[in-house]
């Protein structure tokens, strides 16, 4: 007969495929469970806050190739939707469509947004925090201005109006 392995060896290979095996079948404990994220809760804005409201924004930025049109859309719980669209001649638009909070902190307006075309977003992405400076409210025009510094003239809508595609 062959021999595979020497005696001592042999004898070893024993208690160590027994130690193995009881490792691979040992209970395997769960994860540790994620604390669940909750949603911040938006507060509603100050009685008589005269940026409430919808506002509608048409503009051309350099280096895009179209108009943007921007809808703000600022309830006055303190919730707000953001719909831009990017009309480019005959191509069909494209755009994003964010829900969320805002406030109005001195002179600057904060969107936060929650949800970005309806998915969830991670909230601690400094992404969907915008911050504008807000120029004037004068009438039925909000003039904003952008982080990059482009002024962004809006005009009051009704109530419920909506972006056409």
């Amino acid at each position: 007969m062959f021999r595979f392995l020497p005696r001592p060896l042999a004898m070893l290979a024993g208690p160590i495929i027994v130690l193995f095996i009881a490792g691979c079948a040992a209970p395997v404990s769960p994860p540790a469970p994620q604390p669940i994220k909750t949603a911040p809760t938006c507060q509603a804005a100050a009685a008589g806050n005269t940026v409430a409201g919808n506002w509608l924004s048409v503009r051309k930025q350099k280096g895009v190739a179209g108009e943007l049109r921007t809808l703000f859309t600022l309830h006055a719980n303190g919730t707000m939707a953001y719909t831009e669209l990017l009309k480019r001649g005959k191509n069909p638009s494209r755009g994003i469509d964010e829900t969320g909070c805002w406030r109005q902190e001195q002179q600057t307006l904060v969107l936060q947004t929650l949800l970005s075309n309806g998915a969830p977003i991670e909230s601690d992405d400094p992404i969907y925090t915008n911050r504008y400076t807000v120029v004037s409210v004068v009438g039925g025009t909000l003039t904003l201005r952008g982080p990059d510094g482009a002024t962004i003239k809006a005009k009051r809508m009704s109530p419920g109006y909506r972006l056409p595609f």
